[in-house]
């Protein structure tokens, strides 16, 4: 009997052919695809407009100057943009799937359910966010008064590590709908709310926010510290430099909860029935 090519497929290679599929899709009507992209990039930009109107009138800030500024700004947003092209099938699962009782579907099919909701729509619409904050740390690094040469390493690695705590928080939100059954909109203080926090020093909150930023939701570690350290920055916080080299490792850790607190929860899953 001839085996189904779902069966064939190795994962990767299964995860190509649906993110393929979607991206087919998605072209199949370039000219709007041009047009949210575009509309993406305007948006996110006029918001670092608002940024740059502040250091204008008053340069540096707490000694913070905009080129550094630029850099955190386009840091979190390059990462955010990662994670919010591969996690859409996470950010829509309460209403696709668990409300519908679609997911049904999913758990009997003979792969990852993370792996099937990483194939559910790879969005393009994000990459007008990934320009125009590539855009700005580009322009952040140009500006700022010292740059060491293991930014080149340390940058990279910081977006990655911010993708993966983004991602981790899609994750998280869905897991919560077997719960909730629709998706809360309380979580996107850890997303959108993220990528505003994320921009801006981590000095300038409360000490209860630095702390949750830190050592719950890993920001500072995937954005903060690794821009301080590529910049050659001293943190007023007195944190030494050199862990801006190693902390966007906690993003991956995050990352890695998210998926044992989806597994306990897919574990868990008691279906609706019909």
């Amino acid at each position: 009997m001839t085996q189904s090519p779902s069966r064939t497929l190795s994962g990767p290679g299964l995860y190509r052919r649906m993110a393929g599929a979607s991206i087919v899709a998605q072209l199949r009507y370039p000219g709007t695809f041009v047009i949210q992209a575009i509309g993406n990039f305007v948006t996110t930009l006029l918001s670092f407009f608002g940024i740059w109107s502040l250091f204008h009138r008053f340069g540096s800030i707490a000694g913070w100057d905009i080129g550094t500024v630029a850099v955190l700004y386009g840091l979190v947003n390059v990462a955010f943009a990662v994670a919010e092209t591969l996690g859409r099938g996470f950010e829509v699962f309460g209403g696709e799937y668990v409300r519908t009782g679609s997911f049904d579907r999913l758990l009997l099919r003979p792969r990852s359910t993370l792996l099937l909701l990483l194939g559910h729509e790879l969005r393009l619409r994000p990459i007008g966010r990934f320009l125009q904050g590539l855009f700005v740390l580009v322009a952040g690094l140009w500006l700022a008064p010292h740059v060491q040469w293991s930014a080149a390493l340390v940058l990279p690695w910081a977006i990655a590590g911010g993708a993966a705590m983004f991602l981790g928080v899609l994750i998280g939100q869905a897991a919560l709908c077997f719960i909730t059954v629709e998706g809360l909109e309380v979580v996107n203080v850890l997303t959108y709310g993220g990528v505003e926090a994320g921009q801006y020093p981590l000095t300038m909150f409360g000490r209860w926010l630095r702390r949750f930023i830190t050592f719950v939701l890993p920001l500072a570690a995937v954005c903060y510290y690794p821009t301080l350290f590529s910049l050659a920055h001293p943190d007023p916080l007195g944190m030494p430099t050199w862990i801006g080299a190693l902390s966007p490792a906690a993003g991956f850790a995050f990352l890695g909860i998210m998926i044992l607190v989806w597994n306990r929860a897919v574990a868990g899953y008691v279906s609706s029935g019909s």
